[in-house]
């Protein structure tokens, strides 16, 4: 159990300094790392609400981690830092706190016949003394598959939600002291696409956010960047040109496409604005660098003129191309995929 833990011991120390860590979403790291951390202070009553039992103080954790290469997520859920003051003659020693862990798929954003292998025990609930003994407890979540069907265009898909929900009990309080549904929870989606995503079967939560980052001073894609960050926040100054004119990226999210033909369509139109602009600069050594990329739905061709295409070095082009499949495979960005560009100095 606290093998998967340890395996990424700088997680906890840098959700914690993350404050919608405190929130049922979490904080997520990447596309294979999450983390919720909640802290409770609760006063517990009877269960007519006129009387306090006492105080009960305790952090919950939960840690997700998804796997590029194997279609599986594993959480690693604990309570921890428990501290109680009781009134009267109310035992603390006899309060429980409860865990249930539900999950589901979701069928009509998952390819025909989806599902997933969840573990044995979903449930824990135990005492106090059994959780300050014992508190770390792993969740190990599969997704079937039967093997490459990707040629055939059956990735085989899963969507799948994982939530948390806890409840405190008490004895002389069965059904009143306190409970929240949801702890904590997330999307993770299971697939088998094949090389377009880099290594062929994986996991990833849905809810990170991938960019591309590119920087202004590095000289290996200068003109790449350079042409990228004139078109998200200087549009007139890039072709085509029109008045009111903007360029996704930033704020908008671009999506990836895998489709050979329409990216095909996209450098056409692209190059077309080139020519029209520049002319013939065949043996120049010089590309003509589209943004939006050829490789997503907001490319030239159907972006509306929301697009912008500019002769630069051909090196850096190349360079420029190599980070952004670089950013789809190590994040896993599958066909219509969301995801940004920033452009630093």
């Amino acid at each position: 159990m606290s093998r998967v833990r340890w395996a990424h011991p700088g997680l906890e120390q840098e959700c914690q300094a993350h404050p919608e860590a405190d929130t049922p979403t979490g904080w997520i790291k990447n596309r294979f790392e999450t983390c919720v951390h909640r802290h409770y202070d609760l006063v517990l009553r009877n269960t007519q609400g006129d009387k306090t039992l006492g105080r009960l103080l305790f952090d919950t954790w939960i840690l997700g981690f998804a796997y590029d290469g194997q279609r599986k997520v594993d959480y690693v859920v604990s309570v921890r830092d428990i501290k109680v003051q009781t009134n009267g003659s109310e035992d603390a020693t006899k309060w429980s706190i409860n865990q249930d862990v539900s999950s589901s798929v979701n069928v009509p954003a998952s390819d025909p016949g989806a599902s997933i292998d969840r573990p044995s025990k979903e449930r824990r609930d135990e005492l106090l003394g059994s959780w300050d003994k014992n508190p770390f407890w792993t969740l190990t979540y599969t997704a079937p598959d039967k093997g490459p069907l990707y040629d055939q265009g059956n990735r085989q898909v899963v969507h799948a939600n994982v939530l948390l929900s806890m409840g405190v009990t008490s004895p002389t309080a069965p059904t009143r002291p306190w409970q929240q549904t949801d702890v904590g929870h997330s999307n993770v989606r299971f697939d088998y696409a094949g090389p377009v995503a880099g290594k062929f079967r994986g996991t990833v939560f849905t809810q990170a956010r991938a960019e591309l980052v590119m920087k202004l001073s590095d000289p290996n894609v200068r003109e790449s960047a350079r042409h990228i960050k004139d078109a998200i926040s200087s549009p007139e100054r890039t072709f085509p040109s029109w008045v009111g004119k903007s360029v996704p990226g930033e704020k908008e999210p671009l999506h990836r496409r895998i489709d050979e033909k329409d990216k095909d369509e996209n450098r056409k139109v692209a190059i077309k604005a080139c020519e029209e602009v520049w002319g013939d600069y065949s043996g120049s050594g010089l590309e003509c660098d589209e943004y939006p990329f050829a490789t997503t739905y907001e490319g030239a061709a159907k972006a509306n003129g929301r697009f912008s295409a500019r002769l630069i070095d051909g090196t850096d082009n190349g360079r420029g191309g190599n980070m952004l499949k670089a950013v789809y495979t190590e994040n896993r960005l599958l066909d219509n995929d969301p995801f940004y560009v920033r452009i630093d100095s």
